[in-house]
């Protein structure tokens, strides 16, 4: 199956009925922003360092990709910081969202819909920076993805990533969620095409859930490292106890910063 398409209808849905990934900041999130106090977080609770962006809190003349990153919510802010934004995302419900909330406060950001491990529609060594946050886990495949984030950076240019702790998937989450006992059911690397019941997969593609992957640390970090990225920081970040009962026992996110190493 096309996993790219399937996911892109099925975040178009989740989109539409509303999540917190798809629910776009208040206007006054935006004038914070003009004003230089804005922060963005790749993962669900810390904000990124500020000392992450090539500068802070102006991002005047710098051309930032927002890599799967729809919704309203990171894209207006950058563009509110003065960056050049370009979106890039699969879904082209999150994509409406993040041109209509730029439109409103006045920025001109460009939206681009397609697939994160392809981004031939951008020449070499484009962008400045590339945030990326939690979103990987939703690919097949992550280190195509790494080699074209360092494909379309410039030489020293960034990537900021957030993507999700490998062992999130050893365990059997409707048990924890009923019970609060951590059973180990699966192995890694995950795959819901693989590794969930027959079942419950059917049932999750009839409610057209967005299917998801496991990415080892071994592809998440040096696959970065292989593309030619220099991993320069690195923090953990957790979730909360509805999401997740994991998060009471392990920090269940990563985000780094990579610079690309000028050859």
């Amino acid at each position: 199956m096309d996993i790219v398409e399937y996911n892109r209808n099925a975040w178009n849905l989740q989109s539409m009925e509303g999540c917190r990934w798809s629910t776009p900041v208040d206007d006054d999130v935006i004038e914070r922003a003009k004003a230089g106090d804005w922060s963005l977080i790749l993962t669900p609770n810390k904000p990124v360092p500020n000392d992450w962006y090539p500068s802070y809190p102006r991002l005047d003349g710098v051309n930032v990709l927002a890599l799967a990153s729809g919704g309203g919510q990171q894209v207006p802010v950058l563009a509110a910081a003065g960056a050049r934004v370009t979106s890039f995302d699969a879904s082209d419900v999150q994509l409406e969202k993040d041109m209509k909330t730029a439109a409103r406060h006045g920025f001109e950001i460009v939206a681009e819909q397609g697939n994160m491990a392809d981004l031939s529609l951008f020449e070499d060594e484009s962008f400045d920076l590339i945030f990326h946050p939690v979103s990987n886990v939703f690919a097949a495949e992550v280190r195509p993805v790494w080699k074209e984030c360092a494909r379309v950076l410039k030489p020293g240019g960034r990537l900021l990533a957030g993507f999700m702790n490998p062992c999130f998937f050893l365990f059997d989450h409707q048990v924890a969620e009923e019970t609060g006992e951590l059973r180990v059911i699966h192995r890694l690397p995950y795959s819901d095409l693989d590794s969930m019941d027959e079942r419950l997969l059917s049932e999750q593609m009839e409610a057209q859930l967005s299917l998801e992957f496991s990415h080892s640390l071994e592809d998440q970090i040096g696959g970065q490292c292989d593309a030619g990225l220099a991993v320069t920081a690195l923090y953990e970040d957790g979730w909360d106890d509805v999401s997740s009962a994991l998060h009471q026992w392990m920090p269940l996110f990563v985000a780094t910063r990579s610079v690309k190493v000028a050859v």
